[in-house]
C-alpha cells in the first residue's frame, strides 16, 4: 500500500468512515476529511426521474436501427443520459444485456460527441441485442452527429389521443 504524508497507510489510517456532513467525511476515529464535491462530480450524469424521461421524448429523436436516440436541452445541467428498454424487448437477462452495451457505448462516445447540456436518451430496440457492437457505436456516432446539426426524424403519431367515438348507437 501507498503511504500517505504523516506515516500510515491509506484509509485504515482512519478507521471506520461514520458519515459525511457538509462536504467533510467523518470517520469512527473522530478524524476529518475535507473534499470539493465539485471534483468528484462525473461529466455524465443519469436520468433517474420519469418527468426528465418524458421531457427527453418532446425533443429531438433520432431512429436507428439497433436504438432510438432522445435529445432535449436541458438549461445547463451538463451533458445527462438516460436508457430505456422495454419488456417487448425480452425477460430481464436480456433487457439487461442491452443495458450494460448501452452503457458502453455512452462511455466511448457521448463524453467527447454528444451535445453539450443536453439530455440524451437511449431507446433500445429489438434487433439491437444482435447488432455487432462496432455496428452500434457507428451508428450512435451517426445519431449523435444528426441531432448536433438539429436534423432529427419526423414526430411521433400521438396515440390514444384522437377523437371519442360513440360504440353501438
Amino acid at each position: 500500500m501507498a503511504s500517505i504524508p504523516g506515516g500510515g497507510t491509506g484509509w485504515r489510517r482512519f478507521g471506520r468512515l461514520r458519515g459525511v456532513r457538509h462536504g467533510v467525511k467523518i470517520f469512527a476515529s473522530g478524524a476529518l476529511f475535507r473534499y470539493c464535491r465539485k471534483m468528484m462530480q462525473p461529466d455524465l450524469t443519469v436520468l433517474t426521474r420519469r418527468a426528465d424521461f418524458l421531457a427527453a421524448n418532446k425533443g429531438l429523436r433520432v431512429a436507428r436501427p439497433g436504438f432510438v436516440l432522445l435529445a432535449r436541452p436541458n438549461g445547463g445541467l451538463g451533458k445527462r443520459f438516460g436508457i430505456t428498454v422495454t419488456k417487448k424487448i425480452g425477460n430481464a437477462v436480456v433487457r439487461n444485456r442491452m443495458k450494460r452495451r448501452f452503457r458502453a457505448l455512452i462511455r466511448e462516445k457521448l463524453l467527447a460527441e454528444g451535445l453539450p447540456d443536453h439530455d440524451h436518451v437511449l431507446i433500445g430496440r429489438e434487433n439491437g441485442i444482435e447488432r455487432d457492437f462496432a455496428l452500434l457505436r457507428e451508428e450512435l456516432g451517426a445519431a449523435l452527429a444528426r441531432a448536433t446539426a438539429g436534423k432529427g426524424d419526423p414526430p411521433r403519431k400521438p396515440r390514444g389521443k384522437g377523437p371519442k367515438k360513440a360504440h353501438g348507437r
